[in-house]
Order: structure tokens, then C-alpha cells, then sequence
């Protein structure tokens, strides 16, 4: 009688350890993105960053998604609010989709660079996993422009010991019409399930193993 006892308070003891490990390792995600992540002219439920979510939570319930991403988001302006969110909702990792607009608005490269040094110096202060996620810029930026601004996200992958996602829209972006909206940048609903996967597939081999 005894024993069985001991049996089921030794069961009851494993359970409880076991749920407490898998809520301690559980995810909090912090994306920081622009209109690539902001559902942009999608519904919100069709976007990558929600199918993402949903492909951790079938792993672990406890993992969490928090989309803080605008339409029209710079570096800089992404700096100007990180502060803030890190206090807010203090995640685990962050997923860093930034740059595009700068790239479209003809920053300087230095200034852009600038800024995604202090967003990653920022989150790395406060042990927080960054996933930097590259874009690439419509091929009108001309070769030489896009080549000098990729490597703003190579040389800080490098320097920062980050884990790196190029070229984002590789594969979407030329591969079908109905990847793509009507101006060329943003890719439709249809498109979103591939981002989604991309993203997963490189959190999962980089954090989830």
C-alpha cells in the first residue's frame, strides 16, 4: 500500500517538474518589423507572423507571439520604441525585420547600420535571443545599391553572432504573379504560409532543438 502510494506521489512529482520545465522553456517572441510583417492590405489571421504563431503553439501552448510591427517602420524608429516593448512584454527573442524603408528612402547606409546596432546591442543587453531577418530591396535600387545594402545585414549577423535569415522574399518575390501584390513589394495572402514556414523553419533549428 505503501509503495503504491509513493508510486503515484513520485508520478505526480515527475508531472509537475516536467510542466514547469516546458513553461520555463517556453517562448516569448518579440517581432519588430514593417508592413512585411504588419499584415500590410491582408487580414491580420492570414499574415505569416500569426501562421507562425500558430505552428509554435502546436509545439508548446505556452509560446507567444507579440507582433509589434508598423507599416512604414524605419530602423530608427524601431530604436525610438524597442525601450519601451522590452519593458512591456520582456521576451525571450526577438525577431528583427527592419531596413527595408530605409533602403526606400535612400537613408544612408551608415545611419541604418547605426540603428540595427543599437536594436541588437539593446535586446543582447537583456540576454535576448535575436533572429535578424534581410531583405531585399526591388531590383530598380540598381545592383550595386542592393549589394552595399545587404551587406549592412551580413557584417552585423557577423559582428553580433546573430542568427540570420537573407533574403526574406527569395523565391516569393519573382517566382509567381500571386505571390505578389500590384506594387511589387508586398507579398499577398497566398505567399504568407511560405514566410511563415521560412521563419519557423530557421527558429526551430536555431532555438527549438
Amino acid at each position: 500500500m505503501q509503495s503504491s502510494i509513493f508510486k503515484i506521489l513520485l508520478t505526480g512529482l515527475v508531472y509537475c517538474l516536467s510542466s514547469t520545465t516546458t513553461f520555463a522553456n517556453s517562448s516569448k517572441i518579440l517581432i519588430l518589423g514593417d508592413s512585411l510583417s504588419a499584415a500590410y492590405n491582408i487580414s491580420i489571421e492570414q499574415s505569416w507572423p500569426v501562421l507562425f504563431q500558430h505552428k509554435l503553439k502546436s509545439i508548446d501552448p505556452q509560446n507567444k507571439v507579440i507582433n509589434a510591427s508598423i507599416s512604414g517602420e524605419t530602423t530608427a524608429g524601431g530604436e525610438e520604441r524597442l525601450g519601451a516593448l522590452l519593458d512591456q512584454h520582456k521576451p525571450s527573442h526577438m525577431i528583427l525585420e527592419l531596413g527595408g524603408n530605409d533602403g526606400l528612402r535612400g537613408f544612408k547606409f551608415k545611419q541604418t547600420q547605426q540603428s540595427l546596432k543599437n536594436i541588437i546591442d539593446m535586446a543582447q543587453q537583456q540576454n535576448i535571443e535575436v533572429l535578424m531577418i534581410g531583405v531585399r530591396l526591388p531590383p530598380n535600387m540598381g545592383p550595386v545599391y542592393n549589394q552595399r545594402f545587404q551587406q549592412i545585414f551580413e557584417q552585423l549577423a557577423s559582428q553580433f553572432k546573430i542568427v540570420y535569415l537573407p533574403q526574406f522574399l527569395q523565391g516569393i518575390a519573382a517566382a509567381k504573379a500571386e505571390y505578389m501584390q500590384q506594387d511589387g513589394i508586398h507579398p499577398t495572402a497566398v505567399a504568407q504560409p511560405l514566410l511563415a514556414d521560412k521563419v519557423f523553419n530557421v527558429f526551430k533549428s536555431n532555438y527549438l532543438q
